[in-house]
């Protein structure tokens, strides 16, 4: 009990990644490429995600968020819980991702958006204004979604 009380207590107190100085400039916005810190998920500490404005892009403490490869995480966009970005996706404006939720390939993800539940964003989907996508919904190829819909299951193409 004592060794599984003391792992949740590390989740909270140590911060999972860390900003590097490589950086690329999007839209304006000056992003951090994110290396791994500790192990967790699939991440192993020393692993090399993609691209964040700041700490409040992803959270740092706890769940096994993460962002991979070229994706990119900017603005009051926020990705936490287990969810995971990859490839070179894009998430911003005020767009959050959580729960275990993915969004990958060229996806785009923005304005006041909300992905989460097992939800997948991907190929070339566009998710944008209030749009909410729950459940185990799909939407990939160039579809677009956007001011208030709410997709809860189904693949839409």
């Amino acid at each position: 009990m004592a060794n599984r009380e003391s792992k949740a207590m590390e989740d909270f107190t140590y911060d999972k990644y860390e900003l590097t100085d490589e950086t690329i400039t999007v839209e304006g916005k000056t992003l951090y490429r994110i290396r791994a810190l500790r192990d967790f998920g699939d991440v192993k500490a020393g692993d090399i995600g993609g691209y964040v404005e700041s700490t409040n892009n992803l959270d740092n403490k706890q769940g096994k968020s993460w962002i991979y490869e070229n994706a990119m995480v900017y603005g009051n966009a926020r990705v936490y819980a287990h969810a995971k970005v990859y490839g070179n996706a894009k998430i911003y404006g005020n767009a959050r991702i959580w729960c275990v939720a993915k969004v990958y390939g060229n996806a785009k993800i923005y304005g006041n958006a909300v992905i989460n539940g097992k939800a997948e964003i991907f190929e070339n989907a566009e998710i944008s204004d209030s749009a909410r996508i729950y459940g185990c919904a799909k939407i990939h190829g160039s579809a677009t979604v956007s001011k208030s819909a709410c997709i809860t299951n189904g693949d839409i193409y």
